[in-house]
């Protein structure tokens, strides 16, 4: 399995995010989502792979990863050129069948992951449908579809454009349950709504660097 991170760079990463509060405050988001993922992930039983940006950030990423995953620097490109291009590294070098989520689910429920590998025994494509239109997790077996082309990513018409390029009535397409991303401060607020239900329910959401700053009030926007 893949997962998509990008070094939490103050200004470059949780743009969304960042208009709302601060530049310094969106950092600090993303770099919880992504410790946090990391250590979620680890208990998924699969070859993990870590593909980072930019392609500089390795060192940084090796101490995060501690061994856990295999490290690959993202390709050039747009999302969809450089998802495309994970997928066909992963099928040259043997593997069968693989999925790819990103940072942005803090909460994504593991048993999702499972679920996906066992889709693609039978599909060629799983989608994890987003709230926001796009997609948290995608998964391909034995070939690159072509779903990656000509997409407007970061727009509420990510999945809508990824459904009309499966064309071919041939490729089965395996759905999983809906979930969100964080992006905005909207997204934000609910996260931290979220995560005080599941913790008043019992549950631990095994996300502590995110639960830290839930703890905390995110500055404003000029503040």
């Amino acid at each position: 399995m893949g997962l998509f991170a990008k070094r939490p760079v103050l200004g470059q990463v949780k743009t969304r995010l960042a208009a709302g509060t601060s530049a310094e405050w969106a950092a600090r988001v993303a770099e919880a989502f992504l410790r946090d993922t990391v250590e979620r992930l680890t208990s998924i039983d699969a070859e993990r792979v870590l593909a980072f940006s930019p392609r500089d950030a390795g060192a940084f990423f090796a101490d995060l990863a501690q061994w856990r995953f295999a490290l690959q620097p993202q390709t050039a490109g747009d999302l969809g050129q450089r998802m495309a291009a994970f997928f066909a590294a992963q099928f040259e070098n043997g593997v069968r069948a693989t999925v790819l989520v990103g940072t942005d689910s803090p909460t994504l429920p593991l048993e999702f992951v499972d679920q996906a590998f066992d889709r693609l025994e039978e599909a060629e494509v799983v989608l994890g449908p987003a709230t926001d239109g796009g997609y948290y997790l995608v998964g391909c077996a034995g070939r690159v579809p072509p779903i990656f082309e000509g997409i407007a990513w970061g727009e509420s018409r990510v999945l809508a454009e990824t459904i009309a390029r499966l064309s071919d009535p041939a490729c089965r397409l395996a759905m999983l349950p809906p979930w969100y991303d964080v992006d905005t401060l909207d997204d934000w607020r609910m996260l931290v709504g979220h995560l005080a239900a599941l913790r008043r329910a019992g549950i631990d959401p095994r996300a502590p660097n995110v639960e830290a700053l839930a703890g905390t009030r995110p500055p404003e926007a000029g503040g």
